[in-house]
């Protein structure tokens, strides 16, 4: 199934490749939240310098793989001429971790309330 994902690109929707590239940066944000939520009982607690510097060092590198995530592919239509599907292809990832957004969103009300 992920051969089919990752090595034949071509045959997936434009739509589809949005989902996976959300789904991506959706799990990625999932992991970086659980270092933080459970980063004190994992590492211990920081020192006063060493922590703000891994914070920094972490947000930087965390922008740019979510940066690889969403913008490589698109990249890759774009200098090969489908201008008009990379942009495409950056709507459908945007669309797709908004409504990501609305059901997490909505998820945390609703567990507030029960």
């Amino acid at each position: 199934m992920l051969k089919n994902w990752f090595g034949q690109k071509e045959k997936m929707t434009l739509s589809t490749m949005g989902l996976v590239q959300a789904l991506g940066v959706a799990g990625y944000c999932m992991v970086i939240a659980l270092v933080f939520w459970k980063g004190n009982e994992i590492f211990g607690r920081p020192d006063l310098y060493w922590g703000p510097v891994t914070f920094l060092v972490l947000f930087i590198v965390s922008a740019m793989v979510t940066a690889l995530m969403v913008f490589y592919q698109p990249y890759q239509l774009f200098f090969s001429g489908k201008k008009k599907e990379a942009a495409e292809l950056v709507l459908y990832t945007t669309a797709w971790l908004a409504l990501f957004l609305v059901i997490l969103l909505f998820l945390a009300a609703f567990v507030r309330l029960v």
